[in-house]
C-alpha cells in the first residue's frame, strides 16, 4: 500500500524519473488506442511518450544510449504518422524535423556521451529517409527543407560547425 500512495508524491523517484518500461508501455497503448481509431487517446498518449523520451535523452540511462535515442525517434514518428494520418501534414513534417534535428544537435554537441552521439549518427539515417519520403508523398516542405539542410551541414567534414 505504501508504495501504491507513494507514486502520487511529486518528490518520489518514480513520479519524476523516466524510464524505458514506462516510455514502452505508454507507446504500445497508444499504438493500441490508434488502431482502435482512439486518435485523441493516442496523440496524449504519443505526447507522453515523447516526454519521457527526451527526459531520456537529457539523461542517458548507461548502457541504453541506443534505446533511448530510438525511442525519441520513435515517438516522433508515431506522432507524425498520426498527424499525416488525419491530414495534418504540417504537423507530421514538424514532428520528423524536430526529430531530425535533435539528432543533429546531439551529434554537435560536444559535452555529450559519445555513445549516445553515436546513437544518433546510426538513427539520423532513419530521419533523413523519413523527411525524404514526406517529400516524396507530400511534396516539399519548408520545415523539411530546413532539417536536411541541417543535417547536410552537420555531416559535412569541411563544415566550419565541425571542428
Amino acid at each position: 500500500m505504501h508504495q501504491h500512495t507513494d507514486r502520487f508524491i511529486p518528490d518520489s523517484p518514480s513520479a519524476t524519473s523516466p524510464s524505458l518500461p514506462q516510455w514502452e508501455a505508454i507507446t504500445r497503448e497508444s499504438l493500441a488506442a490508434e488502431r482502435a481509431g482512439q486518435t485523441v487517446l493516442a496523440l496524449a498518449g504519443y505526447r507522453r511518450a515523447l516526454s519521457i523520451a527526451r527526459q531520456l535523452i537529457d539523461t542517458p540511462l548507461p548502457g541504453r544510449a541506443e534505446d533511448c535515442v530510438a525511442a525519441l525517434v520513435v515517438s516522433c514518428h508515431n506522432l507524425a504518422d498520426l498527424h499525416a494520418g488525419q491530414g495534418d501534414l504540417d504537423l507530421a513534417a514538424e514532428h520528423l524535423s524536430r526529430a531530425h534535428e535533435a539528432l543533429i544537435a546531439l551529434l554537435l554537441d560536444s559535452g555529450r556521451d559519445p555513445a549516445l552521439q553515436q546513437a544518433a549518427i546510426r538513427h539520423s539515417r532513419e530521419t533523413h529517409m523519413a523527411l525524404i519520403a514526406h517529400v516524396s508523398r507530400h511534396g516539399p516542405d519548408p520545415l523539411i527543407t530546413q532539417a536536411l539542410r541541417a543535417g547536410c551541414l552537420a555531416m559535412n567534414v569541411d563544415s566550419p560547425t565541425r571542428h
